[in-house]
């Protein structure tokens, strides 16, 4: 089945682009462009659903002027020995323009609790031994290692990783991974366990924020 997603002025996760591991992240309201999946309006946008031809999991898309975003989400636990779950989003964006486009992180919510990715490296070699336990390695999150992730582009607090540029009819596929700020997240079943609520996330492209709204219960495990 296939919808318009409406335009809107106000995206009320917008993240401020300056901010720190350590310390709780700063959003504001803010006045832009976007487009969300699932809502109709007379635009022109559209979403829609597939699935994956190999692993059958959900795939969201979100097409409009010229850009064509399809996003999925992921979760894993931190580690056998913590509590806490590592909920992770990832978005391929193909530009069918003639000009180049930007790519930004544009802000990610966990029922209605604003939140930032976490601070991704590829190794914590050369990282200073006091600021290891800040940072994620990606070999050792299993989203990642597993292909779930692209580990090719991803968002993290280090500023010189929130800008990408996607080339006229080119792609590129960008990941981003946040810790659930939930104490109490997780629901089990004889189907298995997944996050509850909702989560929001979003893709600035240029100056239009693609917006993803998923019920926590459609998250693909992606853990071990």
């Amino acid at each position: 089945m296939r919808r318009r997603p409406a335009v809107t002025l106000t995206f009320l996760v917008c993240i401020v682009p300056s901010f720190a591991q350590h310390e709780p992240p700063t959003f504001r309201s803010q006045a832009a462009s976007a487009v969300v999946w699932g809502h109709d309006n007379e635009f022109g946008a559209i979403s829609s659903s597939v699935l994956d031809p190999v692993t059958g999991n959900t795939i969201h898309q979100l097409s409009y002027g010229g850009m064509d975003v399809s996003a999925r989400v992921g979760f894993e636990k931190i580690s056998t020995s913590e509590t806490g779950e590592l909920l992770n989003f990832t978005a391929s964006i193909v530009n069918n323009t003639a000009s180049d486009a930007s790519l930004r992180y544009g802000g990610s919510s966990v029922d209605g609790r604003a939140t930032a990715p976490l601070s991704v490296v590829f190794t914590n070699n050369g990282v200073r031994k006091r600021q290891r336990e800040q940072v994620w390695e990606v070999a050792k999150m299993h989203c990642f290692s597993s292909g779930f992730l692209s580990s090719q582009n991803f968002f993290s607090t280090n500023a010189a990783s929130q800008t990408f540029t996607v080339p006229p009819r080119r792609a590129l596929t960008v990941s981003f991974v946040i810790k659930d700020p939930r104490p109490y997240s997780m629901r089990c079943s004889m189907e298995g366990c997944y996050p509850t609520g909702t989560m929001r996330f979003a893709v600035t492209v240029n100056t239009t924020d693609f917006v993803f709204v998923w019920p926590g219960r459609s998250a693909v495990y992606c853990g071990k």
